[in-house]
């Protein structure tokens, strides 16, 4: 089938048009990542189906096509996408709650493209998060420190020029949502963050559908998987398989500093790790963050687990 039968399906008119089945999503996301489809079709579905709003199986069959067309990775415990872009945020704090969950034990791969917005990727080094230049070596990383980061680039090429397309058609595409949903390792357990609440709804049955155990999806900050200590916070999602949904509560309820405080040298991320910096705001913001991921991974008591991580880490800085 060609990719202008999927925009005809998509597109034929009022009482005529329809979503397409999973089965179609995948041949429509494989023929977009063969190199061979139309651009002028590729742009058609995708604008199509930011008009009419993506479904669940249209997403799992996207984002099964795409993971399916990736190399084979180790399986680590913990899927963590971080696609957030657009949009100005402050310090990548959620950065150091990813170390601290995989120091734990649980291996971490996080993989993403954040477009103009450098402060992730600026961030990476002083979180002592090692970045990847392909497969190969996200699989080594991962063995040496449990937590590696794979640029989409350098992870998908087909699958970041249609990422791509937003700088062309100055809007966001379902691809977005495709690669949060990615899950490159094939890990059973994966946290997601969203800017837009009705998506956390839409990942959770996706995620669902792709057979994930357990799934986190929350808006947070910048739209990455970040929480925010002043306030309380809903979580959509998976645990054994089955649909979830819960609110925590608000960490440091009178706190009213914003996320995005105007601080922007990610040596900051460093001192605090190391212990050079006090931080409670921002140490909130590491401690909540891991925790919902802890959480997600089956964590008893995943607050006062994330605090002893925490404390445990101290003090191995303070003999270092």
């Amino acid at each position: 089938m060609t990719l202008g039968a999927h925009v005809r399906t998509l597109g034929r008119g009022p009482g005529r048009s329809r979503s397409l089945s999973r089965e179609e999503a995948v041949d429509a996301m494989q023929l977009m990542l063969s190199g061979e489809a139309d651009p002028h079709a590729i742009g058609a579905l995708l604008m199509l189906m930011r008009m009419k709003g993506e479904t669940a199986d249209e997403i799992a069959g996207f984002a099964h096509a795409a993971q399916q067309s990736l190399p084979a990775l180790p399986r680590p415990a913990l899927d963590w996408p971080s696609y957030a872009a657009g949009r100005t945020r402050g310090l990548p704090w959620f950065l150091l709650s990813a170390r601290l969950v995989a120091d734990a034990g649980h291996p971490v791969l996080m993989h993403g493209w954040n477009g103009a917005d450098a402060a992730v990727r600026n961030g990476l080094a002083a979180a002592g998060i090692p970045v990847a230049e392909g497969p190969t070596e996200a699989s080594t990383l991962m063995e040496q420190h449990g937590i590696a980061y794979l640029p989409l680039e350098h992870l998908s090429a087909a699958l970041f020029r249609l990422l791509r397309l937003r700088d062309v058609l100055h809007l966001r595409s379902c691809v977005n949502t495709v690669c949060r949903m990615l899950n490159p390792a094939r890990a059973s357990v994966s946290v997601q963050g969203v800017f837009h609440p009705p998506y956390r709804l839409l990942q959770a049955d996706a995620g669902a559908i792709l057979g994930l155990d357990a799934l986190t999806v929350i808006k947070g900050g910048g739209g990455e998987f970040e929480r925010h200590p002043a306030k309380a916070i809903a979580g959509f999602g998976l645990r054994e398989g089955a649909a979830w949904e819960t609110s925590f509560p608000a960490l440091l309820p009178e706190a009213t500093r914003r996320l995005d405080d105007g601080e922007s040298d990610p040596a900051l991320l460093g001192a605090l790790w190391a212990g050079e910096r006090d931080d409670p705001f921002a140490e909130a913001v590491v401690l909540g963050t891991a925790a919902l991921a802890l959480d997600t991974l089956g964590q008893n008591a995943p607050l006062e687990s994330a605090r002893q991580l925490w404390q445990a880490r101290r003090a191995v800085t303070a003999s270092a």
